[in-house]
């Protein structure tokens, strides 16, 4: 329950000098003047002038961390060194920089504008990192291939708002995403990066594995897509190589190691790869539009391409949906097209400013390519007709057919019969033919070259993508059987082996040779990381975090949750299955990396959600009257450190387990200069242990000069609102007879304080005892030995005959503290073993299940019910289902029947079911001599024993010894003492097999009884029992029969 300081060595505090006693010297110190300082305050001091370098991450890659003097080094008086100086710590480096054996780890910070040639390392500009890699994937084969049919069936009426709709949830994603980027410094990683650091590593860590997926198969996509073409064009040729499934698994093969050999190349070659192929894309689409210019030929005028008529633009305006099309499906078979604007974000790690360049590119991005959709779109509809046959007898004489009964009218007023098509399918026109943009354009091979163009842009950036998704994502080090991917090479940390690996995807994917199924998979993967997006911003916005600051300003938390929700929405209208195999998916990764729990906290905006609904309901909670219904036990249990007394956080969080507030506490005793450093350092290291240790469980310390203060101060602060202790568990004081007079008194005078505060009370004594802080210190002393010899190991490691690291200039010391440390922690004596290996396995006790045996509550007083309260909750536990609760009640001789109808009664009203009811209608008895001997031979050390003593002598010794037990006393407080014994002979008789016996605890007057005959009372009723719990409720009812 407390620590004491001691200058044994077994608790050293590390910052105390023994020269510094004498009165400091405040003679300037010798140190470096820091002309900044100077300059700004007139006077050399060691506080400092705000500075980038004090907000670094620890291990800074981009500047030097440095640390601020701490509030003790600023508040604290001036330690003296032996010199007669005044010891003032500058600001120091990192202590992890430098280092030989350690690599720093990326900071999240932004690195100041550097030279590419001098750093090495190759950063793009938002044009070429963001804006060109976006509408090359933007752009794809939907522009040369499938948009016309689009437009053919939808209309373009209905045709402008599939590609509205498009852009609108791109455009709101991105609006998202431009607020999470420019909140804070973007590292590598895209997608994954902006959502993991949004929403955590759950969300991420599952989206991110799918997107980097997605992102590898899609190279596949794209490159069979190319290879289709290619084999298209050798059909034309009579060129086949082998069969076309065949020959399309040949070109796709050698056309990804192209791919993956420009990738290899460097960021540099592939982004001078983008450029060319930019280029030709930029010239196809003019080319389109140039062709519709050029004066149709009676060839193109056949298959339905008549330059600009007006009439051809209003007969396409309305829809003309055929077969099992719909505008569903029709905008299901162009929205993928949309889904290129994460190609810049996903390297954000080569960007020179992600923060500038991932807003302004993609958004720039998504209005050029929506507006080149629109525009050959709608120049396409004004200028080819729905249906054509191809046959140039089709013409027709003006006048010679009556158009206005054709079915094909503005074909028929243009000089062509193109009814047939009404009954037999035809192969041209805006419904029928692919090769639309070819025939319309100027230059029919330029259209080819523009669909290599599109598909090999959006193949590479897919190529590029993948893997430096992946390796963000395996440096978080999140799913650890993939840390071998996170290595990079080069300059440019080049993830080679993820390189590797996504080539090994798309090669056997392209070898399936058709991906018509798994391409709606592929969307959906997309469209999933939109989502996660859009609700990053949104949740973000609506924790309201102090953190959540984005620079760039023009977003909305609604439209994001909008923007989410239509997402969600297109993921089913492209194909339902699709979408519940994607949250399938998504859902078992999430439930994967909640369950690993991976040790990384990012500040994400889950964690600010959490504590602004914690206080809210925390707050909600304080404007509502307590009910006995709603009673639960919230226990402050006086543990010390948490380790110290197992068997006493187990059965707390027992009584606790996730339903109920447990508070472990720890008071640290003696100076505070001295003592808050140790405590500081405990309270992460105890929580941490409360976490590995699956307990739901809190940990709080306070510093005090006597541990009774200490306590209190524990009971009257501890809590929130509601959510405040009502319960006081604490161990059993074994030594009570040889701990002194004052321990005694503190502790008694702490149950005193319990019940001034209205506290319920617990006290647990187990005959083992319940402190095993001395076997924990043993071992963690063993442990720093082990840890010290396999350092002093390493160092004698072939390494060029050299010591590295931390031990490099203290071999020699370490060998000393080791050799001393390994005769500290030698083999106790038999004896002490045993006794420890005992303690030990009594304090493990409640860790695991309980054998089948019975938990005995002996209800004798009625405080309220928790007596009776705490033993029922335990039977309602996993661990404890196989204990049976027996109730025993004191009763008046005579009338047993009719008290346990009555008590069975009332448990019957209270729910509470049990096995047996016993009354103990003996307790009037007085017990044996033998056992009146012990608590005589027990007490005799603290008694003052007046009688044989003058009325002198007996002054003095009260005064001397105000706390002894006086003769009077004794005498008044007799058949309360000897209640105590005869309940113990009876408890033995009883319960001496059950596996835990809850009693009703006795209560002490104040200043009526004395502390060491309180105690002597514990000990008697307690003494030679199974593990025992006394327990007192504060008198308030915490059970009731009333619904």
């Amino acid at each position: 329950m407390e620590r004491r300081k001691s200058n044994g060595g077994e608790h050293v505090n590390a910052a105390y000098d023994p020269t510094l006693d004498e009165p400091p010297n405040y003679e300037e110190p010798v140190r470096t003047v820091r002309p900044s300082v100077v300059s700004a305050f007139g006077h050399d001091t060691l506080d400092r002038v705000p500075n980038i370098d004090f907000y670094r991450n620890a291990g800074s890659v981009s500047g030097h961390r440095q640390v601020r003097p701490s509030l003790q080094e600023l508040h604290d008086v001036f330690q003296v060194k032996q010199n007669g100086r005044v010891s003032v710590p500058d600001t120091v480096q990192d202590d992890t920089e430098g280092s030989d054996d350690e690599t720093p780890s990326e900071d999240l910070e932004s690195d100041p504008p550097v030279d590419p040639k001098k750093a090495g390392a190759v950063k793009f500009g938002w044009i070429r990192g963001v804006l060109v890699r976006c509408m090359l994937n933007i752009w794809g084969v939907m522009l040369f291939i499938r948009l016309s049919w689009v437009f053919g069936q939808a209309g373009w009426g209905l045709g402008i708002v599939v590609i509205l709709l498009s852009c609108v949830v791109t455009t709101i994603t991105a609006l998202s995403m431009s607020a999470i980027c420019t909140n804070g410094v973007v590292r590598g990683g895209g997608a994954y990066y902006l959502i993991s650091r949004s929403l955590g590593p759950e969300f991420g860590g599952s989206i991110g594995l799918i997107f980097a997926f997605a992102n590898a198969v899609a190279v596949a996509m794209y490159v069979v897509g190319f290879a289709e073409t290619v084999v298209e064009l050798l059909l034309e040729n009579n060129a086949i190589m082998v069969d076309p499934i065949n020959d399309i698994r040949i070109v796709g093969c050698i056309t990804v190691v192209l791919l993956l050999g420009i990738s290899l190349a460097g960021m540099e070659w592939e982004a001078k790869a983008q450029i060319v192929l930019l280029v030709i894309l930029l010239v196809a689409i003019v080319n389109v539009f140039v062709g519709t210019f050029i004066p149709a030929t009676d060839y193109k005028k056949a298959e339905g391409f008549f330059n600009y008529n007006s009439k051809i633009f209003m007969e396409n305006f309305a829809p003309d949906f055929r077969g099992i099309e719909n505008f569903f499906t029709v905008f299901s078979i162009f929205f993928p097209a949309a889904t290129g604007i994460l190609a810049g974000a996903n390297i954000s790690g080569d960007l020179r400013d992600p923060q500038a360049a991932i807003p302004k590119g993609t958004l720039l991005a998504i209005l050029i390519t929506g507006v080149t959709y629109l525009g050959v779109a709608l120049v396409v509809s004004a200028t080819v007709v729905r249906d054509a046959t191809g046959n140039l007898f089709d013409n027709i004489t003006a006048g010679s057919m009556d158009c206005a009964a054709s079915s094909a009218v503005t074909a028929c007023e243009l000089g062509y019969n193109f009814t047939s098509c009404a009954e037999t399918p035809c192969k041209y026109g805006l419904m029928n033919n692919f090769q639309v943009m070819t025939m319309v354009s100027g230059f029919g091979p330029l259209i080819i070259a523009g669909t290599f163009s599109a598909t090999l842009s959006s193949a590479l950036a897919s190529l590029v993508s993948a893997p430096k998704v992946f390796q963000a994502l395996c440096k978080d080090n999140i799913y650890k059987i993939l840390h071998f991917f996170a290595k990079g090479h080069g300059k440019n940390d080049e993830p080679i082996r993820g390189y590797v690996l996504t080539f090994i995807i798309s090669v056997g994917f392209i070898l399936i040779g058709n991906l018509n199924i798994i391409a709606p998979i592929i969307s959906n993967f997309f469209l999933a990381s939109y989502a996660l997006i859009n609700f990053s911003c949104f949740h973000a916005s609506w924790a309201k975090s102090p953190g959540w600051r984005p620079a760039y300003k023009f977003y909305n938390m609604w439209l994001s949750l909008m923007g989410a929700i239509l997402c969600c929405g297109v993921m089913f209208v492209i194909n339902w299955w699709a979408a519940l195999l994607t949250y399938a998916i998504e859902i078992l990764l999430y439930i994967y990396v909640t369950v690993k729990k991976p040790d990384v906290n990012w500040g994400s905006s889950t964690q600010a959600v959490t504590f602004v609904s914690a206080v809210s309901n925390a707050l909600s909670l304080s404007g509502v009257d307590d009910h006995v219904k709603n009673f639960r036990p919230q226990i402050l249990v006086l543990t010390a450190s948490v380790r110290t007394r197992p068997a006493l956080l187990d059965l707390a969080h027992s009584l606790t387990k996730t339903y109920g507030l447990c508070l472990t506490c720890e008071v640290f005793v003696g100076p505070r200069s001295e003592a808050l450093e140790e405590m500081n350092a405990n309270i992460e290291k105890n929580q941490m242990y409360l976490r590995k240790a699956k307990r739901k469980a809190f940990y709080t310390a306070v510093v005090c000069e006597d541990f009774r203060e200490g306590a209190v101060a524990l009971l009257q602060a501890s809590g929130l609102g509601r959510m405040k202790p009502n319960t006081l568990m604490m161990g059993f004081k074994m030594n009570w007879r040889t701990a002194g007079a004052e321990a005694v008194q503190n502790y008694v005078g702490l149950l005193h304080d319990a019940f001034d505060f209205e506290y319920g009370t617990v006290v647990l004594r187990m005959d083992e005892g319940l402190d095993v802080g001395h076997i924990v210190e043993a071992e963690d002393e063993m442990l720093k030995a082990a840890k010290e010899q396999q350092a002093l190991e390493n160092e004698t490691m072939p390494n060029g005959g050299k010591a590295k690291g931390l031990f490099r200039k203290t071999r020699n010391s370490s060998q000393q503290v080791l050799t001393t440390r390994v005769s500290v922690c030698g083999p106790p004596p038999p004896q002490v073993a045993k006794m420890n290996e005992k303690l030990v396995e009594a304090s493990n006790q409640f860790k695991k299940k309980q054998p089948k045996g019975t938990i005995d509550c002996w209800w004798l007083f009625d405080d309220g019910g928790l007596t009776l309260l705490l033993p029922y909750i335990l039977t309602t536990r996993k661990k404890w289902k196989d204990s049976k609760l027996r109730i025993f009640v004191a009763g008046q001789p005579g009338r047993s029947e009719q008290d346990k109808i009555e008590m069975k009664s009332l448990l019957h009203k209270f729910r509470i079911k049990c096995s047996d009811i016993m009354i103990i209608d003996d307790l009037h008895i007085n017990p044996r001599s033998e056992s009146l001997k012990k608590l005589d031979d027990m007490i005799a050390p603290f008694r003052l024993n007046e009688n044989s003593k003058d009325s002198e002598q007996v002054e003095a010794l009260r005064k001397q010894f105000p706390w002894k037990i006086t003769d009077e006393e004794l005498s008044a407080f007799e058949e309360k003492t000897n209640l105590q014994v005869r309940l113990n002979e009876l408890l033995r008789e009883h319960s001496r097999d059950a596996n835990l016996i809850i009693v009703s605890m006795p209560i002490a007057r104040k200043d009526s009884v004395s502390d060491f005959l309180y105690m002597a009372w514990l000990d008697s009723l307690t003494k030679d029992l199974p593990p025992t719990m006394l327990i007192r409720g504060n008198q308030k009812s915490v059970l009731t029969f009333y619904s």
